[in-house]
């Protein structure tokens, strides 16, 4: 079996807000393996930035341990660590706010390059920077290279943050929301874009969005690892998670994905929630998260512990979800015993 590239064991991330501590990651565990799509997909505040960052490297974990090829990231030192940096490369929501307004496009791709002696003189550097633009469809690379990014449209931007991931050689790219800030017109062109850099230069992918249909379209091949506030309640192959969701959150997120085909759309099964209203992460309700708004919540079982993540009955991906996890159905609230 391939050796995961990265993996997060039981990771812990908490920040303080007045002194007062916000558990931001509880538990977490993942693994990117060589090549692949990995997308983390959740409403906003649930921890999928974060957890970008700390695969990055940007963020320590509080509790828990990130390795890389098996190894503690914490343990590791000198050219080790220099290589697990590299490796590792962030794609920013905005690229306007993360591409240095002062500088042309040709010196912040030449930057990288230069500080990590990857090419022998200027004249190869030159030569990479004009590879790289030809790589993410900014030709011809003579229009771009002089340019200052306030002079770029969004599009263009954002293929210039992905040039600049890529001067380093890495193995493994964080979109953090790549597409978000663009025009939807320019998200598929940008998408395609990705997907092509995967399958050429073998580079894995942890895409995070919060749009469920974004991340069906761009992992179908992949896998889609599913959080809420702070936790992975489901993970497993996008096609297993988009056809069987488990976990009455997925479910709520496949329902609410829009159709473009009416009749679809009028047959689609509806999930009415019991509650509109996410928690603070100051007050994370006991047991599982979700059981506030769940509309199959078990007293007595959803609200005791939090549940692990394993696979349950009838499905191939791991769940969060005891009355899953024991072999039972999600009985409606409503239709539930009183005295359950």
């Amino acid at each position: 079996m391939t050796t995961p590239l990265i993996e997060l064991h039981h990771v812990d991330r908490t920040f303080k807000k007045d002194n007062q501590p916000i558990r931001v990651l509880q538990d977490v565990n993942l693994s990117v393996y060589p090549g692949e799509i990995l997308c983390l997909v959740g409403e906003s505040g649930c921890g999928k930035t974060t957890t970008g960052k700390i695969i990055a490297g940007l963020l320590a974990p509080s509790a828990g341990e990130v390795r890389y090829h098996g190894e503690n990231v914490n343990q590791l030192r000198g050219e080790r660590l220099a290589t697990y940096r590299r490796d590792h490369q962030i794609v920013h929501q905005d690229p306007f706010a993360s591409l240095n307004p002062a500088h042309t496009i040709g010196q912040i791709l030449s930057y990288p390059i230069a500080r990590h002696r990857l090419a022998a003189n200027r004249a190869e550097v030159r030569r990479r920077v004009w590879e790289l633009l030809t790589l993410v469809d900014l030709t011809p690379p003579g229009d771009i290279v002089n340019k200052y990014p306030h002079q770029l449209s969004g599009g263009q931007r954002q293929r210039v943050s992905i040039a600049r991931a890529l001067t380093v050689n890495p193995r493994l790219i964080i979109a953090d929301e790549a597409v978000s800030m663009v025009d939807v017109s320019i998200r598929i062109s940008l998408l395609k874009t990705l997907q092509r850099l995967r399958e050429t230069l073998g580079v894995a992918i942890v895409f995070i969005t919060h749009d469920l249909a974004l991340a069906k379209y761009f992992a179908w091949e992949g896998r889609i690892s599913v959080m809420y506030l702070g936790r992975v309640i489901e993970v497993g192959r996008t096609e297993a998670v988009v056809h069987n969701p488990a976990h009455p959150y997925t479910r709520a997120l496949i329902a609410a994905i829009p159709e473009a085909d009416p009749e679809i759309t009028r047959s689609k099964a509806r999930l009415t929630l019991r509650s509109e209203d996410i928690p603070s992460l100051t007050a994370i309700p006991p047991g599982c998260a979700f059981h506030p708004r769940c509309p199959f919540f078990v007293p007595g079982v959803c609200d005791v512990a939090p549940p692990p993540l394993d696979v349950p009955p009838n499905y191939e991906q791991q769940v969060a979800c005891l009355p899953l996890l024991g072999g039972g159905a999600l009985t409606p609230y409503a239709e539930q015993d009183a005295t359950v």
